[in-house]
């Protein structure tokens, strides 16, 4: 039986621009930046200590990084409100009103949860 090793990460993040384009932010508990995505038409970069690594899209480079692909496009939306339409995932609203989101994805790729909390 092959199973995945479970991962998990918990960073204080900074989400700027929209699903075109747009910057994620993650900062270590100390408050300096870990890891900087940035997307646009044109492709993808990752930016932590190193040189920058170039990505021909969003997905292609949350594959690299955490080995199965995440919804950020679909996340400007959840943040909004807006019902969710991502195959695969499965998203509680309920709590955005009081900063709390969740998202699990079901299918097709390897098990996800995201728990996000909003600081206001």
């Amino acid at each position: 039986m092959h199973s995945t090793p479970v991962q998990a990460f918990t960073a204080d993040f900074e989400l700027q621009g929209n699903a075109e384009a747009g910057t994620l932010s993650f900062f270590t508990p100390l408050g300096s930046t870990a890891a900087r995505l940035q997307w646009s038409t044109a492709g993808a970069q990752l930016q932590t200590s190193g040189e920058p690594q170039h990505f021909e899209s969003l997905d292609a480079l949350t594959l690299h990084t955490t080995g199965a692909t995440l919804p950020i496009h679909s996340l400007f939306a959840w943040l909004k409100g807006n019902e969710p339409t991502t195959p695969g995932w499965q998203v509680d609203l309920r709590a955005l009103a009081d900063g709390r989101l969740t998202a699990q994805r079901l299918a097709p790729e390897v098990p996800a949860d995201l728990k996000i909390i909003l600081q206001r």
